[in-house]
């Protein structure tokens, strides 16, 4: 069962034309549906650019079916995912999600669909993931990580009906477990922070609320260990982006092997992410520190 591809859309042309180009250049892209989500602008002066981006869409060819829902106002991208992926899996019951500033490898969808078929009856599993930070130590050829994730993912019905928007009750409830510092990849990055930050309206992330939901619910992402995607918004363009090039991934030129793959967490994947959110610390932390939050911002 080959999974819908939805697309996230706003005011940015070349980088979703870039987009929907490295998907359509995947083998097998075009037995896949396309469900794209455009946002409305949500001031005159981006009106011009959302025009662009819907002319572009409606001229996509290279997949089974392109299926547009032009938003009739601007709903962010906070409030897009979270009922664009809760609308598509009402009728799917997996589905693989990009944003409009991801460069695919042509290895990415045969991993997703690979991944969401072998994992697909396994509870432990909440999503799969595409991206993998740009670590400087050795990864394993995939590995598990608890929580969630958000450039480049796929979940079932099943795993993304544990998410809950409501960032005040997953804050208490890992105030109460006494899981913060663990949340917080024992204490090296502030997601903890950004949840608060969330709750209190200085940022709108749904990524940061769906790691804490999986992460509650003691549920695992899949990682590859070479990255699948790599994000082209970092350069300016995009509402939440700035210079990310820390961030910046080499896309696999070779498959995924998922043989053999026991489903835990990962020591050496916890420890390499640990290490590279390390290195934000002290002059780094304010740079490398914005371009994390961008990640999970929306």
């Amino acid at each position: 069962m080959l999974a819908p591809i939805v697309l996230f859309a706003y005011a940015r042309p070349d980088h979703v034309r870039r987009t929907v180009e490295s998907l359509s250049c995947n083998p097998g892209a075009s037995d896949h549906e396309l469900i794209v989500f455009s946002d409305a602008a949500r001031t005159p002066d981006k009106q011009s650019a959302v025009d662009q981006v819907r002319g572009y869409l409606e001229s996509i060819k290279g997949f089974r079916s392109v299926t547009i829902y032009h938003r009739p106002h601007n709903f962010g991208l906070a409030k897009s995912v979270i009922s664009g992926v809760t609308q598509v899996l009402v009728e799917h019951e997996r589905v693989i999600v990009v944003e409009d500033d991801l460069l695919t490898s042509p290895h990415f969808l045969a991993y997703m669909n690979d991944a969401l078929d072998r994992f697909a009856d396994d509870e432990r599993v909440i999503s799969i993931h595409g991206y993998v930070y740009p670590v400087q130590r050795t990864l394993p050829e995939a590995f598990f990580l608890p929580g969630a994730d958000c450039w480049g993912w796929a979940t079932w019905r099943r795993g993304w009906g544990i998410f809950s928007a409501d960032g005040q009750a997953l804050l208490d409830e890992l105030k109460r477990r006494d899981l913060l510092k663990e949340f917080d990849f024992n204490g090296t990055y502030g997601y903890s922070k950004m949840l608060e930050g969330q709750i209190k309206g200085l940022n709108n992330s749904w990524a940061v609320r769906w790691y804490a939901s999986a992460f509650l619910a003691g549920k695992l992402t899949l990682y590859p260990g070479r990255s699948l995607v790599h994000n082209i918004g970092n350069d300016g363009s995009g509402t939440h982006c700035g210079d990310g090039s820390s961030l910046n991934a080499i896309l696999s030129a070779t498959t995924i092997n998922l043989s053999a793959l026991e489903v835990v967490p990962s020591a050496p994947g916890q420890a390499a992410f640990e290490s590279f959110f390390r290195k934000s610390q002290g002059t780094l932390v304010g740079r490398l520190g914005r371009r994390i939050r961008r990640l999970f911002s929306g």
